[in-house]
């Protein structure tokens, strides 16, 4: 009998050891931060599934009731969070791959639909005195949500983060999983089809290298968090350089106590450096929280603060700061916080006078050091359908981009704010971030106060959550915004109001709109010389030779926020999208992918004197070899007007899906040729001969250096 018992107690170790290691090496479930009562369990992954209806007939269908414990939705499409509904819809073969030829035009009527995802999840226990919450990172666009039956709320806006207390409606047991069993249920409103409505809270889904299909999806992880009673709503790590080379840092964190009693709560933080050594720095203090919100402060002096620099001025030394929360023996919450120690202001470009020719000072200095931009619009995502990219994919992409010698990216208003890799991979690799806060690709949006104050709640969202990162330093309201404005006036004064309610939260230069040379913004009171947007010579093909337009119409200007011109990408890439009896001569596929064959022929006609259209591989490489030689030129000649410009970014870098359009780097992550000239234009240190009067053996002779 006593073996027995043994054997059968063996047996159940095991069973629950296997059970345990099974829950728990699942992807993307395990458990966060053990050292607190912080848990936090990511719930996405490829556990997700989906299913379409009609607007409106899923609740009178009554899908959110579905029971937790029941097997019906496994019988649903599978689905990834993050992703997209075009995305999975591809994947689970419903539709054609909306990017090969002219799929897209077939899948449109997915945009007609709601889309409902569920997930069902085992918890077993939940602490007394605990809070779990459900958090959304990002959602697109519009959504409710269910918890075992239970209405939990309804949210709108992109980039916004949102959560709902859970803890009363959680079902848990410590080893029945059916009886612990959950189902999140998210309603995917149809996406909306008028931009200007939804303006600043959704990136536009139309210009000139996408087609009319518009995002919809979960595009950010969902998790389920747990803390105490009091916890960290934010943390900002507010870091000041003094002018005696010291430094101040200042956690800013803005705590909920949630209990309706106060509180007295220790709070205890250390900085340590994360790609340096240091000793660390440890401060603990109390403080009586009141039920609600409560912003509390704390000073850390630092005598000799490792700097944070752009690659090509210096290293990239990263702080980071963990805080903790308190009371007796309960550690109620932790963070942690990545930072680096940097300051950034701006100067006024010389030649150029204050409130005649220009409004705003764009020569850029980090820690006193002067920053002339090399960027190039991001143009991203990598992929405007979430669901087919992947952190490893900005990573390289930001790597490539260091590799050609940028030192700046530029995310202007026609694309969204990035996820948190991002910026952490601009951290790491030294790569500043020159960015429109909030897309706004319409300055026609309405203008009830409401509305308005809708956006700006947006972007203080989206600021808060990216200002810790040193690689951001500009901020910039609109892009073009002006351009389409019926009223100038109202769009400069939601402009300037933009800026004031997200420099509210962070010390940043602020630009209103791009490039504010146009008509509109000179209606509205900005000045001639602002910026340019170097776009005639593409726009208008055939007016100049392009080094004749450089110098005709894109001189006496301090900055240049794009610089355009377009390419074909590789053969290899082009039979990824464009079926094969359409490839050469080019079929309708091309223009669908936004191919103006006029153009480009034209540009190649002004580089080599002829179309080069003998065959595919000739005429894909010319425009190649003719967008670099453009840029190439073209950054040569700006270049040599520093230090009166500050900074350059080409139109584009990349594009988020594949286009024959502006990128350098295609939707494949295959480089053009164009690439190895900008590589060259972009070096840090470059000479350049520009060569006049050219007579016989008679020069005179110009040697520009530049850096």
């Amino acid at each position: 009998m006593r073996k027995i018992t043994t054997i059968t107690r063996c047996f159940l170790v095991v069973w629950m050891s296997m059970f345990v290691l099974t829950a728990w090496s699942q992807p993307n479930t395990t458990f966060a931060k053990q050292e607190s009562n912080q848990r936090v369990r990511d719930l996405s992954g490829m556990k997700w599934r989906f299913k379409m209806m009609l607007p409106g007939e899923g609740v009178k269908k009554g899908l959110h009731k579905i029971p937790s414990e029941d097997i019906e939705t496994l019988v649903w499409n599978n689905a990834r969070v993050p992703g997209d509904v075009y995305t999975d819809l591809w994947k689970a073969g419903v539709i054609e791959d909306p990017y090969f030829g002219r799929n897209s035009v077939k899948a449109q009527w997915v945009q007609q639909y709601e889309w409902w995802y569920s997930l069902q999840f085992d918890v077993q226990k939940i602490p007394q005195d605990e809070i779990v919450e459900i958090l959304f990172e990002g959602v697109d666009y519009s959504c409710e949500v269910w918890l075992n039956g239970h209405y939990l709320g309804k949210h709108e806006g992109v980039f916004s983060k949102f959560s709902f207390d859970v803890t009363n409606y959680l079902r848990t047991h410590p080893w029945d999983a059916q009886k612990g069993r959950n189902m999140l249920m998210v309603k995917l409103d149809p996406p909306p089809q008028v931009n200007a409505f939804v303006a600043g809270k959704k990136t536009p889904w139309f210009g000139d290298y996408t087609r009319d299909l518009t995002p919809i999806g979960i595009w950010r992880p969902v998790k389920m968090v747990r803390t105490g009673k009091v916890r960290f709503k934010d943390v900002y790590a507010h870091q000041k350089l003094n002018k005696n080379g010291t430094a101040n840092v200042n956690l800013e964190l803005e705590v909920e106590n949630t209990s309706d009693q106060a509180k007295e709560m220790t709070f205890q933080a250390s900085l340590n450096g994360k790609n340096f050594k240091m000793k660390e720095m440890r401060v603990e203090f109390t403080q009586v929280l009141k039920p609600g919100i409560t912003k509390v402060e704390k000073n850390i002096h630092l005598e000799k603060p490792a700097l944070w620099w752009p690659w090509d001025l210096g290293d990239q030394n990263l702080y980071v700061a963990n805080v903790s929360i308190q009371e007796g023996n309960i550690n109620h919450d932790v963070h942690e916080t990545v930072f680096g120690i940097r300051e950034v202001t701006s100067k006024w470009n010389p030649g150029f006078k204050k409130d005649v020719d220009v409004t705003f000072p764009r020569s850029t200095y980090i820690n006193g050091k002067f920053h002339f931009i090399r960027s190039a619009c991001w143009g991203g995502p990598p992929d405007i359908f979430v669901g087919r990219t992947s952190p490893a994919e900005y990573k390289e992409l930001i790597r490539m981009a260091k590799e050609m010698n940028m030192n700046n990216i530029r995310i202007f208003g026609w694309h969204p704010p990035e996820i948190p890799e991002f910026y952490q991979y601009c951290d790491e690799m030294g790569m500043t971030v020159w960015q429109d806060m909030i897309p706004l690709g319409t300055g026609n949006i309405p203008t009830e106060e409401e509305n308005l104050a809708e956006i700006f709640n947006e972007g203080v969202k989206v600021v808060k959550e990216r200002r810790n990162h040193p690689s951001l330093i500009m901020m910039e309201g609109g892009e073009e915004m002006l351009f389409r404005t019926r009223d100038p006036q109202f769009g400069r004064q939601f402009l300037e109001r933009l800026g004031d309610s997200l420099q509210a939260y962070v010390d940043l230069p602020y630009v209103p709109d791009s490039p504010m040379t146009d008509p509109v913004a000179q209606e509205a009171g900005f000045k001639p010389k602002e910026a340019v947007h170097a776009l005639r010579y593409f726009y208008e093909m055939g007016r100049w030779l392009h080094e004749d337009w450089y110098q005709t119409h894109c001189d006496g200007y301090p900055i240049v926020p794009e610089f355009a011109i377009t390419s074909i990408p590789s053969v290899e890439s082009l039979k990824k999208f464009i079926p094969e009896n359409e490839m050469w001569p080019p079929g309708l596929s091309w223009g669908h992918h936004w191919a103006d064959l006029t153009r480009l022929r034209m540009q190649n006609w002004d580089v080599f004197g002829s179309e080069m259209k003998g065959s595919l591989e000739e005429f894909v490489n010319a425009t190649q070899d003719a967008q670099g030689i453009i840029f190439q030129n073209g950054i040569e000649h700006f270049r040599r007007h520093k230090p009166s410009l500050s900074g350059i970014a080409l139109c584009h870098y990349i594009t988020y899906c594949p286009d024959m359009k502006w990128g350098i780097v295609d939707n494949y992550q295959k480089p053009k040729n164009s690439y190895y000239f900008v590589q060259k234009a972009y070096q840090p240190y470059w000479s350049t001969l520009n060569l006049k009067n050219v007579v016989g053996i008679t020069k005179s002779l110009l040697l520009g250096i530049y850096g």
